[in-house]
């Protein structure tokens, strides 16, 4: 069977560190969407690692990893990252495939990135500049290239006529960047990756279910960017819920049995579009300031507010969420009052439901007050001991929702999770 581990909110909820404790329960760990714009952070040996392309099960020795094919790759930053792994004394090259179906992010998708997100100005839509969605546009326009294609003879003939196609869209953008230095170091780490081991990864993953071998499918972003049923159209290029995972990896749909969802205890974004629940004062700089808030992968400060059960119940639905995992609830310690938004008021009527077109309409929270609990969980170890107060909160959470928080994640340790 297949277990799937997933962001509930605008990516960014912690889910590395979830997928990290997670993995050794699994002999398999598959990421099945998004590229290097996702930003998995780990603690190995007390050093912080970040993962953007890699599975977050790579520093398990008897762990599987599989980069699916709903992935799209970016050969330079998997070489960059294979090398902070081998740094900690691990040998990629034995336990991480990747499948042949997985798309390849070209130098002139990055510039076509960087040249969208230019034309548009003041309604860019926060791009990580990485040529994910040029990639993906590819991909559906039935031109990518594929990691399977570099083990063809005619690869180079293929990449030429690609960058062709896409040197024309740039002239007409207007853009002229030399990419000349990208193309070097991309054509160096397409050699580096004939290394790997590239399989038919449809295949790969179903026989490893039939074996009895038991997958934990990575997600990456989050449920609230998912380009169908996130903040259109400031979501991300591909489905980043749990249905992500029957395409991303080629399994079906019955082989999927519990749906872990990782929300924080408040609510984060990066980049530009709706966010109901967003603090604009000095209450959202101390959530950014306690809660380190700033992208693992681009740096920007991320913008904070109060937990936002509308969307996040939402999420669950489409999800199919079976338990939550609630991450970052120790940076809640200092606050007296904490606040959660149970409704939206939508041009002057309340809903419980996330509006179509957020962008298009007036939204303003519904909030329920909790009084904080004002003390120190990090070095906390059970259930037991966590604060009345602070269960309260969640056990309201879990009500509302209908799923119940699992775990609570109280410091970024590998050992701060809390399981209830």
């Amino acid at each position: 069977m297949v277990d799937v581990l997933l962001g509930l909110q605008w990516g960014d909820e912690g889910k590395g560190k979830i997928v990290d404790y997670f993995a050794p329960f699994y002999d398999v760990i598959a990421r099945f969407q998004g590229g290097p714009n996702a930003g998995h952070t780990l603690y190995v040996n007390d050093k912080k690692v970040v993962l953007h392309q890699i599975p977050s099960g790579i520093f398990h020795e008897n762990t599987t990893n599989l980069i699916g094919n709903g992935v799209v790759l970016d050969a330079v930053t998997l070489r960059r990252e294979c090398e902070t792994v081998n740094s900690f004394g691990v040998d990629f090259r034995k336990n991480l495939y990747i499948s042949e179906r997985t798309h390849l992010i070209l130098p002139t998708h990055r510039a076509l990135d960087k040249a969208s997100e230019l034309q548009k100005g003041n309604e860019k839509i926060g791009s990580t500049l990485k040529g994910i969605g040029p990639a993906y546009m590819d991909k559906t326009g039935r031109n990518g290239l594929r990691v399977g294609d570099l083990l063809d003879k005619s690869f180079t003939t293929q990449y030429i006529k690609l960058r062709l196609k896409h040197q024309k869209l740039l002239d007409s953008m207007n853009f002229h960047e030399d990419i000349s230095a990208w193309e070097e170091e991309f054509f160096d780490a397409l050699e580096f990756m004939r290394q790997f081991k590239i399989v038919n990864g449809e295949y790969f993953i179903n026989d490893k279910i039939s074996q009895g071998k038991k997958v934990l499918a990575e997600g990456a972003q989050g449920s609230m960017l998912d380009v169908d049923f996130g903040t259109f159209p400031f979501v991300t290029s591909s489905n980043t819920i749990s249905a992500g995972v029957c395409t991303g990896l080629g399994v079906a749909p019955q082989k999927i049995k519990d749906v872990i969802g990782v929300t924080k205890a408040y609510c984060t974004r990066v980049g530009s579009g709706p966010f109901p629940t967003e603090l604009h004062d000095n209450m959202g700089e101390e959530l950014r300031r306690i809660g380190n808030e700033f992208g693992a992968t681009t740096g920007r400060p991320r913008r904070c507010g109060w937990i936002d059960l509308v969307a996040l119940n939402f999420a669950c639905m489409v999800n199919g969420v079976t338990k939550l995992v609630m991450t970052k609830a120790d940076v809640l310690d200092a606050f007296d009052e904490l606040k959660v938004c149970t409704s939206y008021v939508v041009n002057g009527e309340k809903t419980n439901q996330v509006p179509f077109q957020m962008t298009r309409v007036a939204i303003e929270p519904e909030w329920k007050s909790f009084k904080g609990w004002k003390q120190d969980v990090t070095a906390m170890k059970s259930a037991a001991e966590l604060p009345g107060v602070m269960k309260d909160y969640v056990s309201f959470i879990n009500d509302y929702l209908g799923v119940k928080v699992a775990y609570i994640s109280n410091g970024p340790g590998r050992d701060q999770l809390i399981e209830i």
